[in-house]
């Protein structure tokens, strides 16, 4: 641990933060963190956290999602401009157009949006979480939203659901392709390709493994394999190394990065804790309307 970590760890402790990474963040960040988990645990821990500042490393939706499920605490994020594109191919006007469109169904929502889409959906849901909230929900009709890939491959799980999706997509899972599945495969032979539902279907067609970042961690670490390819964001590898060295993991792709994750340094989470910058501010308004949503998740 260098100088920088042991100064954020002491000032950690003296002004009662708690700080949550996640998984895709660098490895000096995870380092430092009380919590490396993905965004269903994050909102979790958020949510009954005890501390009085919450340090969010992580991109601009989790910080708010850690806001509204615990307003009464300062939360802060130390990246202010890391943000989701994939959050940003939706708006609440297309969720309203679609509600009007589909009266009947019932809009979940896929955490990776802002509080402004999830204050007019109905249930919030992760990757690890959407199946099982889609099942336990009484309509017939889902209207899943942004990410058309998660939707998809949960609709193939629940037939008896019809779904309507929405254009979007995560940048850095879908333009994965068949010859980078492939070309990995061919270089690691032995290898089990573990792949995240964020990848296109044909991708997820090679998979051995298809699940959260999460349950992907959880199969590679416990399943008797020693050589594993990951389909998702390479921060993932850092964290499996250190669970698991005597393992082999490689990247589905070399450049399987995501920008706005690595957007946050050392540097950014002292000054954070040094200044109280910079703060996540919403409206009561704001706070009560998308609260709903992300509540419901966390219970089911």
């Amino acid at each position: 641990m260098n100088d920088l970590q042991q100064k954020i760890i002491d000032l950690k402790k003296e002004k009662d933060a708690l700080i949550l990474a996640h998984f895709y963040q660098t490895a000096d960040i995870q380092e430092i963190a009380d919590h490396v988990c993905d965004s269903f645990e994050m909102a979790r821990l958020a949510h009954s956290a005890q501390q009085e500042l919450l340090i969010i490393c992580g991109v601009h939706f989790m910080a708010e999602s850690a806001k509204i499920l615990n307003p009464g605490k300062t939360v802060l994020i130390p990246s202010p401009d890391a943000g989701c594109p994939m959050a940003d191919m939706i708006t609440p006007e297309d969720v309203l157009a679609l509600r009007v469109k589909y009266p009947k169904a019932a809009v979940v929502c896929y955490v990776n949006s802002s509080a402004a889409v999830k204050s007019v959906s109905d249930i919030c849901c992760t990757s690890s979480s959407a199946e099982r909230i889609v099942r336990a929900l009484p309509e017939k009709q889902i209207i899943f939203i942004p990410d058309r890939n998660l939707g998809s491959f949960i609709a193939a799980k629940i037939p008896r659901k019809e779904f309507i999706f929405h254009e979007g997509w995560c940048p850095i899972h879908d333009r994965v392709g068949t010859d980078d599945v492939i070309a990995s495969k061919k270089a690691h032979p032995g290898a089990k390709l573990l792949v995240h539902p964020e990848c296109r279907s044909d991708v997820l067609n090679h998979a051995d493994f298809i699940g959260s970042t999460a349950e992907i961690i959880k199969e590679a670490t416990s399943s008797a394999g020693n050589e594993f390819i990951i389909g998702t964001e390479n921060g993932v590898i850092d964290y499996l190394k250190s669970l698991a060295p005597t393992k082999h993991f490689y990247p589905l792709m070399n450049d399987f990065i995501c920008n706005d994750m690595k957007k946050t340094h050392l540097s950014d989470v002292l000054f954070s804790l040094e200044t109280g910058k910079y703060e996540i501010t919403l409206s009561i308004d704001e706070i009560n309307s998308a609260k709903r949503s992300l509540k419901r998740m966390v219970e089911i």
